[in-house]
């Protein structure tokens, strides 16, 4: 089975070509550049950048995969959730390329492909070593904690009230001045500083339910912040900062995490997304589930942040299993609830 998908939810325009689980092309054009000057993502720029780059992303992954757009047997595209202009963008390109080709065409929940991300392995998915587990989904948007009971069988567990983690590494960094994406820098100044410098809170941290909450310890970097300007003015007292932040809101997610595998009874561990590149967050999960002898697969780093090769893989698997495709006259669904 031959797929190609287009992804288009945020900032990053990504086309791929997906043969049999083994992704054949996987190219993506990212806007970092472009809405660093503004500190953030700003939709009106992002969807016009998806409309010049599309086109060349797309000639670039069938000149990688070395097949043409009539070999393929399907077409796949993130309906959601996502930025509502940059969403139709690439969805309604994938329905007008499906209608073309006269080919079967498949929705993507952008959560759903990040959920099943970690079973993608040197460019190609194995789906036979899946087993039951929990998935920690982490990006700049969302945060949920997601049990899986089967292949393409599970329900959400908990999430974000309000900030996710992703969101508050990149608004604590910005108080902090910290060039934009902040979340990769703080990052990288934190693995040069002492995480247990400064006190921060761990919300939610004791509470029974699986939901996070990381818009008070935003507030707390804030007050931290004014209360405390000099810290920042010297390399250490950035270093320390980062790094105590970072330790703050990595416990939450690593014991949250590591209970519910607990208490749902399961043995694999799975995380992705792209906080899930977090070199502290990768490093304390993976010792947490060698502690609780749990087994734990990671998405690669390529594949945690957006892409189309986990929305083609996804819609392979959901065409194997013949799930039903996604008529062309359906719209995108910006708030898309995992599920």
């Amino acid at each position: 089975m031959l797929i190609a998908a287009i992804e288009t939810s945020c900032d990053e325009t990504s086309v791929a070509v997906v043969r049999d689980g083994k992704i054949l092309a996987n190219a993506v054009s990212s806007q970092i550049k472009l809405h660093a000057q503004y500190g953030g993502v700003v939709p009106e720029l992002a969807t016009r950048e998806h409309l010049r780059n599309l086109l060349p992303a797309a000639r670039e992954a069938f000149s990688r995969a070395g097949v043409a757009p009539a070999d393929l047997d399907a077409v796949a595209a993130t309906q959601g959730p996502g930025l509502p202009p940059s969403l139709m963008i690439g969805f309604q390109a994938g329905q007008a390329f499906a209608y073309a080709l006269q080919r079967p065409f498949i929705g993507i929940n952008h959560h759903e492909a990040h959920l099943y991300s970690p079973w993608i392995a040197g460019g190609a998915a194995d789906f036979t070593a899946f087993e039951p587990n929990i998935s920690l989904i982490v990006s700049g948007g969302h945060t949920m904690l997601v049990h899986v009971a089967g292949e393409l069988s599970h329900r959400v567990l908990g999430a974000t009230l309000d900030d996710a983690a992703g969101e508050c590494f990149d608004k604590t960094a910005k108080l902090m001045g910290l060039p934009y994406p902040g979340g990769p820098e703080l990052d990288r100044l934190a693995q040069l500083g002492n995480p247990g410098a400064f006190a921060f809170p761990r919300p939610m941290l004791k509470d029974a339910h699986d939901d996070f909450s990381f818009s008070g310890l935003k507030t707390a970097v804030r007050y931290f912040l004014r209360d405390h300007p000099a810290v920042i003015q010297t390399e250490k007292g950035l270093r320390d900062l980062c790094a105590s932040v970072q330790a703050a809101i990595v416990e939450v997610l690593v014991q949250k995490t590591i209970r519910a595998a607990r208490r749902c009874d399961v043995n694999c561990v799975t995380a992705s997304g792209g906080v899930t590149c977090n070199s502290a967050l990768r490093r304390d999960l993976a010792a947490a589930c060698r502690e609780n002898h749990l087994t734990l697969r990671l998405a690669e780093k390529t594949l945690c942040t957006d892409n189309a090769a986990m929305i083609a893989i996804l819609a392979e698997r959901k065409l194997l299993i013949q799930s039903p495709v996604t008529p062309l006259t359906e719209e995108i669904r910006a708030s898309w609830p995992l599920g």
